[in-house]
Formats: C-alpha cells, structure tokens, sequence
C-alpha cells in the first residue's frame, strides 16, 4: 500500500483501497496477520518521527488490523507490540518493532556512489531509530520466556552497505541491539524484514552463540528491475521476482528448529536456509 501523502483523508483512502482487494481479503479470512509498517503506508517515503500525521496514522493502521481497543499498542506512541503464539512449552515470541514513529532523521551522503541509494551511517550515539521508551519495552520483552524470538522489523538488520534504508544507518543502534541480545543471553532470535524489493538470507556469525539470521522477503506485489546489492552477510543470491516469506517450525528434537523459505507467488520454493538449529 503506498499512500505517500500527510492528508488524513487520502491516508485513510489508500488504507480502505487495500482493504477491498480480493486477495487480501482472502488473507485475511484464511490467517491471522501481525502487521508493523514501513515508509509507505506509515504515510511517506523513508519518513521518520518528523512525520506530522504520525498518531493519526497510527490510528488508521491500528483500526485497519483491527488491533483489539485496549491493547497496549493503542496506548502508546508508536506501533511497536509484542505477541506470543503457541502453548507455554512451544512458545513463539513475536517482537513487532516500530522503526518509523520514533527514527531521527537520515543523513544523506554527500556524493551518491554508483549503485548506492542517498543515504550515510550517522555515527552519532545520540540519534536513534526505536526511542527510548521502545527500547525500554523491548528489554522487558527479551527478559521473558520464550522458546523461539522473531524479532519483525520492516528494514533490514544485516545488512548496512546498500546505502538505502538499514539499521546500519544508525550503527551505535545497531550495535545497541546485538549487545542487548548477548547480554540478556537471548537465545533462538530471528529477524524478519522487508522493504528491499528483492529477497536475500543474511547471517552474523561468531557474535552470538548462534548464527544469527535475517531473512528478507519482498515484494509480494511489486518487483523491481534487478539491482545488485552489496551485502557482507548475504547468503546464496538476491531474490529479484515477487516473492513471500515462509517459516516452518519443528518442535519434535530437544531443541526447536526453524526452516525459512523463499518462495515464488506460485508457491515454489526459490531459496531455502535451517535459521534456528543446525543447517
């Protein structure tokens, strides 16, 4: 959905546009969806907290999710939220960041390198993408139990050399979180992101006790022509055609593992990793 517009009006227009397609409307009736947003449907191109309809935008995706009326990401700034799935001995824990209501601005480079998007990492410790209340949630959030953690965030977290949008914009965020991740012993973490039009598995090594992994899928609706991006912690290739995501979680061994796929719109499987567990 690309509403790209600070006019509540036409914002809630886009929303309701989507919300009358058949295929979404079949996904909606066949799943339950867990939604966080990226630039577009947060209402602007790679917008940030300096977003002036943000809480009404807020608003407008929280209603179109239909998020129940007294949870707790109504009553914050933000869309950031937290969900558990599955019984208490095969606990999912489903970590929803908000990378746009609270984010600083981005700092562009001062000469676009070829094959590079616009923007610079922003070495200053003082900007941030998750604010200081999102951080103080989600430190809570890590501190509980939970069999697996799938931390959604709708940039990537890997990867940080493309100059388009990435955590590695921010890097004293970046490794903010990694160090937050080691220090509470967070075991079993997966990140889920987007936004690249193209899908690719990333991997941190030798960080963690584990290979730490980001799998990026998208678009489902809106492929773009080819363009290589340099990625230190790709694994395989770039994924350029419409593409879904699919997690398929085995709780049979002593230990949950989890295998993430790639697939085309037809539902063949394009690329394939084991992200929790031994590959």
């Amino acid at each position: 959905m690309y509403a790209d517009t600070d006019d509540p009006v036409r914002l809630q227009k886009a929303w309701d546009q989507l919300g009358r397609q058949s295929g979404y409307q079949k996904l909606k009736d066949q799943t339950i969806v867990h939604a966080i947003w990226d630039d577009h449907d947060y209402g602007k191109n790679d917008a940030g907290r300096e977003f002036i309809i943000k809480r009404k935008s807020q608003q407008i995706f929280l209603d179109f999710f239909n998020e129940p009326k007294d949870s707790p990401r109504r009553k914050t700034p933000g869309i950031y939220g937290e969900k558990f799935l599955g019984p208490i001995d095969q606990r999912i824990q489903l970590i929803l960041l908000d990378t746009r209501f609270f984010r600083d601005p981005l700092s562009r480079a001062a000469k676009k390198s070829k094959g590079k998007g616009p923007y610079q990492p922003n070495e200053d410790p003082m900007v941030t993408i998750l604010g200081k209340d999102q951080w103080d949630w989600l430190r809570e959030c890590l501190e509980k139990q939970a069999g697996i953690r799938i931390i959604a965030t709708s940039i990537q977290f890997h990867s940080a050399e493309h100059g388009w949008e990435t955590w590695g914009n921010f890097p004293e965020e970046r490794k903010r979180l990694l160090n937050l991740l080691k220090e509470l012993k967070a075991d079993n973490v997966l990140f889920l992101s987007g936004d690249r039009h193209s899908a690719e598995f990333s991997k941190i090594e030798d960080f963690l006790p584990y290979p730490l992994w980001d799998v990026t899928s998208s678009s489902l609706n809106l492929a773009l022509s080819k363009r290589e991006e340099k990625n230190e912690y790709r694994v395989g290739s770039q994924i350029f055609q419409e593409n879904f995501g699919l997690l398929e979680i085995n709780w049979k061994k002593s230990k949950p593992s989890v295998r993430a796929s790639i697939l085309d719109v037809s539902g063949n499987i394009l690329s394939s990793h084991e992200v929790i567990g031994r590959d």
